[in-house]
């Protein structure tokens, strides 16, 4: 399993109202900053490759939410916002004033909220891979069968590992094009240790405005889809509801991107960022 550069990549816990906040984060000597919030059901483990090449020009940190990765666990339902404002507090502590937000699906998510209700902390939001729901039906008919089936537990409702083999003919729309086994080690790390509290950003999303807080995002936003991502379709739509984007579509792009295709997302990102700061 591909574990960072020990060198380079440092780790740390923040105390927050959600208990204490798991983080990664490298490149601190840089001057600017960007902060990554990861998919439901995984944890900053999947965004080590994007940390790493990310460093190499900015600060990049990035979280686990409560009840995912190493951070710890709440019983109650958080909101999108909650997972923003964890992210707040963990830039607070690294004495971060102002950085650009980068997430995939849930993630997006979360940086859209982080863009709208702390628009002095944003300076830019990258939104990948952010799925769109036109109404409930569809948030049900896209939610509904990962709980029942897709991410399989056992009889007391604890996750279960699954195989490449599985991911790629159950669910193929939530695997990258060319998974490797070290991806799918860490997707099984990562619903283990969220535990039976796995479906609480699934729950988030479900329940976040996305349209109402896009219209509220000012900073300059950049959505990037795969080709072969679902919601490709809906990228004008969404970038109808937001004031400053540009979009992109990444060839051979699906799932977790942040992951297959880290070396073109940070190269689209820092370009953006170069941008938007001229």
């Amino acid at each position: 399993m591909h574990t960072g550069n020990r060198k380079t990549m440092r780790r740390g816990l923040v105390e927050t109202e959600f208990g204490y906040i798991h983080y990664r984060h490298t490149g601190d000597h840089h001057a600017q900053a960007i902060v990554l919030s990861h998919i439901n059901q995984q944890s900053s483990a999947l965004m080590i490759e994007l940390l790493e090449k990310l460093g190499r020009t900015l600060h990049a940190v990035a979280i686990d939410y409560p009840s995912c990765g190493m951070s710890d666990h709440v019983a109650e339902q958080p909101a999108i916002h909650d997972y923003a404002t964890v992210i707040i507090r963990v830039l607070d502590a690294l004495k971060i004033d102002k950085a650009s937000t980068l997430g995939e699906a849930g993630g997006a998510f979360v940086s859209a909220d982080l863009a709208a209700t702390y628009p002095d902390r944003v300076q830019n939001a990258i939104l990948v891979n952010c799925p769109y729901y036109g109404n409930e039906d569809t948030k049900h008919r896209a939610h509904t069968p990962l709980k029942t089936g897709l991410r399989p537990d056992d009889a007391s409702g604890f996750p279960m590992t699954r195989t490449l083999e599985f991911v790629l003919q159950q669910d193929p729309g939530h695997a990258p094009l060319h998974p490797t086994q070290s991806w799918m080690d860490r997707i099984n790390v990562a619903a283990i240790e969220a535990g039976r509290h796995r479906w609480q950003v699934l729950d988030a999303i479900h329940a976040y405005d996305l349209p109402t807080n896009l219209k509220k995002i000012r900073c300059p936003t950049l959505l990037m889809m795969g080709e072969h991502f679902h919601y490709v379709q809906d990228m004008p739509t969404l970038q109808s509801y937001l004031a400053n984007s540009a979009g992109a579509v990444i060839q051979g792009g699906r799932f977790c991107m942040t992951w297959e295709h880290a070396g073109e997302i940070t190269e689209r990102t820092l370009k953006f960022i170069n941008k938007s700061s001229t």
